[in-house]
Order: C-alpha cells, then sequence, then structure tokens
C-alpha cells in the first residue's frame, strides 16, 4: 500500500473564467441567453448559470433539460429538446461566445500576483476549462499579453469526458509530471469544477466571490452594500461547501495562506 503524501504541494490547477479572469464569470452568460433566443426560446441568466462548469456542450443540454425550459421548448417546437437541438445551438454558441470573450479578459485582482508567488515557491500552475480550443484560441493569447501563462492547459473537449470527471486532471498530472494527486490543489468557482478536483483525489478550493455563485464584475461587488455583499457571498459559499470543496475563500488573491495550510496538514499525514 502506498504512504500517504507528506511533502510541499507541487502544482495548483486553476480554472480560468471566474477564477483568473472574468470576474463574475459573466462572459458565457448573455451568449446562452441569445442562442436559446435565436431558437425560440427565452431563458434567463439566472437558469444560464445553474450548470456552469460543465463543458459547453453539456451545460446547453442541461439547461435545455431544466423543467421550465424544457417545458418552453415544448412549447415553441411542438417536441421535446433533443442532443440534436443541442449539436444546433453548439454551433452557433461558440463562435458567439469567442466572439465576446476579449470584452471579459481583465484579470481578477491578485490573480497574477498570487500565481507570480506560487511560482516563486516552485509550484507548477496547471489549467482546466470548460471552454473548448476554439474559444480558448482567443482567450489565452489575451491572456499571455497580460502575463499569463500556465505551465499547460486542458479544454472541454479535448478529452472523451469533461468536468465532473477527473479527465482533465489527470491530463494536468501527466502533463506537468506530477503523480501524487494530494500533491496538487483544485481552485475553481464551479461545483462540476469542485467535483473534478475531488473525484482526482486532489485539494479543492472554491471561489465565493469572484466566480459564477456570486455572478457581478468586480465594480458590480464594490458597489453592494455590506448586507447585500454579504447575502450573496454566504450564498455562494454554501453552494461550494455543499460541493465538498475543502476550503472556500473569496478569491485566488486568498489563496496562499490556504496554501501553508494544506502543507501543514500534510505534514500530519492528512489527506484530501
Amino acid at each position: 500500500m502506498a504512504r500517504p503524501y507528506r511533502g510541499k504541494i507541487q502544482a495548483v490547477v486553476f480554472d480560468w473564467a471566474g477564477t483568473i479572469v472574468d470576474h463574475g464569470s459573466r462572459a458565457p452568460m448573455g451568449v446562452f441567453v441569445e442562442v436559446f433566443k435565436r431558437f425560440g426560446v427565452e431563458i434567463s441568466v439566472a437558469e444560464a448559470r445553474v450548470p456552469m462548469g460543465l463543458a459547453k456542450w453539456q451545460h446547453i443540454q442541461a439547461v435545455g433539460r431544466l423543467p421550465a425550459v424544457a417545458a418552453r421548448w415544448q412549447a415553441a417546437h411542438g417536441r421535446g429538446f433533443t442532443d440534436k437541438d443541442v449539436d444546433r445551438i453548439y454551433g452557433v454558441f461558440t463562435p458567439l461566445n469567442a466572439e465576446v470573450v476579449p470584452q471579459f479578459a481583465d484579470f481578477i485582482p491578485g490573480a497574477l500576483d498570487t500565481v507570480a508567488a506560487l511560482r516563486a515557491r516552485g509550484v507548477k500552475i496547471g489549467s482546466t476549462t470548460g471552454y473548448n480550443r476554439p474559444i480558448m484560441a482567443v482567450l489565452a493569447p489575451i491572456a499571455a499579453q497580460g502575463g499569463y501563462v500556465p505551465d499547460n492547459m486542458v479544454c472541454a473537449g479535448d478529452l472523451a469526458e469533461g468536468r465532473p470527471s477527473p479527465l482533465m486532471m489527470y491530463r494536468c498530472f501527466a502533463d506537468l509530471g506530477i503523480w501524487a494527486p494530494a500533491s496538487v490543489i483544485k481552485v475553481d468557482d464551479t461545483v462540476p469544477g469542485i467535483a473534478e478536483g475531488l473525484n482526482a483525489g486532489s485539494w479543492t478550493v472554491g471561489l465565493s466571490v469572484s466566480g459564477n455563485g456570486f455572478g457581478l464584475s468586480a465594480d458590480e461587488t464594490a458597489a453592494l452594500s455590506p448586507a447585500e455583499f454579504a447575502e450573496r457571498r454566504a450564498q455562494s459559499a454554501q453552494e461550494l461547501t455543499d460541493a465538498g470543496a475543502h476550503y472556500v475563500i473569496d478569491s485566488v488573491a486568498d489563496l496562499l495562506p490556504v496554501l501553508d495550510a494544506v502543507e501543514a496538514r500534510l505534514e500530519r499525514g492528512e489527506q484530501p
């Protein structure tokens, strides 16, 4: 039987939207609403956010299967929502999302400083995303120009299955040359992203303010009253806690103390 891993954290695997860029994970939301509207069905941003973190094909499928959306689709088309409909919507979604993603490519405050601090500690930087390659072909160069180039990038559609399966994490392990899951922290703002890390056997950190659960830009967040902010943060944090996240913080700016806490737990022999 293998001995528990007791060393340092070797890698942190970050999500993209809502984690490193795009405070509130807003880029896909308007696109989901627009593409369903083009197919004769109105959906709300709240409905579009429900499956956030899944690969976008599966996300569209999950939205279409929401009971209220499925009923609207049936009323509009005289039949149920099918995977062929997902294919048609997805074909429209990808170019639209790629078109708008540069408008939401600003770094989340503290992200670059945190990544720099991790690299200074010798930690490798991995990345997984629910975006596909065509969308990331637009976003990744913008991020690189701003100073963020992770050591690898695994996109939705690269493997046989995406989140919540651990396959994208496994690809990160292979790409980064790391084999102990307990030596890796997965950082994500969505429930499927947390599940991805848990299923891989890694530590997980949920982001309650910068991402999908909170759903606001940095400026919109700053404009909230203290009571409104606390209510939104508590609700978002609870969703991530219920998903099994080992730690929940506001944003990646708060990650370094978690790294220290995890390494202390590993030294004591604890595992994810």
